[in-house]
């Protein structure tokens, strides 16, 4: 898939995944945005998750837009702390990030005063501390976790920077000092010991040269012992240089087998195989993929030398035995593969390159282990053994892009960590699923959280919201009998019968009249009443008019009952 397909597909996941969140808040945290149209919220919406899907690539537009819908839609509280996270982390800058932040709380503090006062939810002054709320939970809270956590991660790539510098110095150091201590090594033993050879060698010739011209009984006996002590001595010479290659930098090889342009390639190969065919033992062999000469030089290398000890130790140890040698170059891997049958006759005791008393048939392996320690510096794995059949088989695989020095030692000691530390780390890297699995699990968390505070917040602040009380506004001319009712106008049959007789005359096209209670009086004998006229519906009259109070008599006392004379106390 392309770069262009795979971000296209996030970001419809990522629109998704918003739009979920946006639907489950909607239906916990709708104080605020709650009484918009349907139409106003569904577009409110696509804008609030255009901004979220945009929040890495315009970091301080989708936040400080998110604000401002955050104020008037508060079911969005969840998607804005998702962005002042995700801006928080990626900001590198601590003034521009405290500005972007500041910047988005204010702007939900404001809109949310707003829109609470247009709603008809409370006051501005409610408003402005649900916004405060918003703020707080939404945008602050998320944004200080994102800069914390976007600061300690690029304070440890900075770490692992520097250390990652510091690591390469050091082996480079020691590597260049190993270098120059096997190369003064090398040289003392070439000064040492290939001078004494080479004066060996030279006597030899010389006493070989001698005895050529004389006859006698002994004469070829003893020459024929200065051309073996001269070949010995050759020999020695030969090996004595390939020994002191090793010494040497191991950046390059030295010695009679001096690193090519065609070392490791499929005609370098074919060479040895033809080699091993020229003495006489029967080599299979078979490449699949294209040559390696466009790969590092230690890789061709790596491939001759694992082709190169096989054969030999097939020559030493299992001679006559058929071979097969395979090559597989794909683009990740370079596969060697060397197996020989079972030998056709042991090798003499005693013969050159016959293994000493008390080893195996497959001599020290010493060979074998420089390989594999070969090997394993580029990366790869080397097997060798025995197979049911009696024979011998040596298997390399090498990647086709080693890895540098550096990380090889980087892994090695990640393996070599010990205690808990290091077991957990070796458990992380077979179980590689596992970081983004916790990951996910405390985003889901922290998302989790970041609602349940939005929703009791919110209930907080509802609950403590003061009970506002405005006075019904005072009957005019011109109200319907409903809003003159909901005044508190009603008809009162007491005021209506001290009205009769005492009131104005009515308009002559008026309908219905209403007389309410009233206790307003003036002085001691007057009442004041007020008549609302109405023309069907409509309010057409207001007059206020003074009756008469009736007076009210004590009632007479009862007379005493007669007592009997006599029976009266003084």
């Amino acid at each position: 898939m392309s770069v262009m397909g795979r971000s296209l597909l996030r970001a419809a996941a990522e629109a998704f995944g918003g739009g979920v969140l946006v639907l489950a808040a909607f239906r916990l945290i709708d104080q605020v945005g709650g009484s918009l149209p349907a139409h106003t919220r569904a577009a409110l919406t696509l804008v609030a998750l255009a901004l979220f899907v945009v929040r890495r690539r315009c970091p301080e537009v989708a936040l400080l837009g998110m604000g401002a819908l955050l104020g008037v839609m508060s079911c969005l509280g969840v998607l804005m702390a998702v962005t002042a996270y995700t801006v928080s982390h990626q900001l590198a800058g601590a003034g521009r990030r405290a500005a972007v932040l500041f910047g988005a709380g204010a702007l939900t503090v404001l809109t949310a005063g707003a829109s609470v006062y247009r709603e008809g939810f409370g006051s501005w002054q409610y408003g402005l501390t649900l916004g405060a709320v918003l703020a707080a939970v939404a945008v602050f809270v998320p944004g200080l976790v994102g800069a914390s956590a976007g600061q300690q991660q690029r304070l440890l790539a900075a770490l692992r920077e520097r250390a990652a510098a510091a690591e390469e110095n050091r082996r480079l150091a020691e590597s260049e000092s190993r270098i120059h201590e096997r190369s003064r090594i090398a040289a003392e033993m070439h000064d040492l010991v290939g001078h004494r050879l080479s004066l060996i060698s030279l006597h030899a010739g010389g006493l070989e040269m001698a005895l050529r011209g004389r006859g006698g009984e002994g004469a070829d006996e003893l020459r024929e012992s200065a051309n073996q002590v001269r070949t010995a001595t050759r020999d020695a010479m030969h090996e004595l240089r390939e020994a002191l290659g090793v010494l040497g930098p191991l950046s390059r090889d030295t010695g009679t087998d001096a690193l090519t342009d065609a070392t490791g390639t499929r005609a370098d190969i074919e060479a040895l195989v033809a080699e091993s065919r020229a003495v006489g033992v029967p080599v299979g062999f078979d490449w699949t993929g294209p040559d390696t000469q466009d790969r590092e030089a230690r890789v061709r290398r790596a491939v001759h030398r694992v082709v190169r000890e096989a054969l030999t130790n097939v020559h030493r140890y299992a001679a006559g035995a058929p071979v097969e040698v395979r090559i597989e170059h794909t683009a990740d891997s370079v596969t060697v593969r060397v197996a020989n049958g079972a030998p056709v006759r042991p090798p003499a005791a005693g013969s050159a390159g016959a293994p000493a008393a008390g080893e195996a048939g497959l001599g020290t392996g010493r060979g074998l282990s420089g390989l594999r320690e070969r090997v394993a510096l580029l990366g790869g794995d080397l097997t060798a053994g025995p197979d049911p059949a009696g024979g011998f088989a040596v298997r390399a695989r090498l990647p086709a892009v080693p890895p540098t020095a550096a990380q090889t030692d980087a892994e090695r000691a990640k393996d070599r960590t010990p205690g808990p530390a290091g077991a957990a780390a070796r458990r992380l890297r077979r179980a590689p699923l596992l970081i983004p699995l916790a990951q996910a699990a405390s985003g889901l968390l922290g998302l989790a959280g970041i609602g349940a505070t939005l929703m009791f917040g919110l209930q907080f602040v509802g609950h403590a919201r003061p009970l506002s009380y405005s006075p019904p506004r005072p009957p005019e001319i011109g109200m319907s009998r409903q809003q003159v009712e909901g005044a508190g106008v009603y008809d009162e049959r007491m005021a209506r019968a001290a009205a009769a007789g005492h009131e104005p005359p009515r308009p002559p096209d008026a309908g219905d009249c209403v007389y309410p209670f009233s206790r307003d009086t003036v002085g001691r004998d007057r009442l004041e009443l007020t008549r609302y006229c109405f023309r069907g519906e409509i309010l057409i009259q207001i007059i206020r008019f003074e009756v008469p109070m009736v007076p009210v008599t004590a009632s007479p006392s009862p007379s005493p009952s007669p007592t009997p004379s006599g029976s009266a106390r003084e």
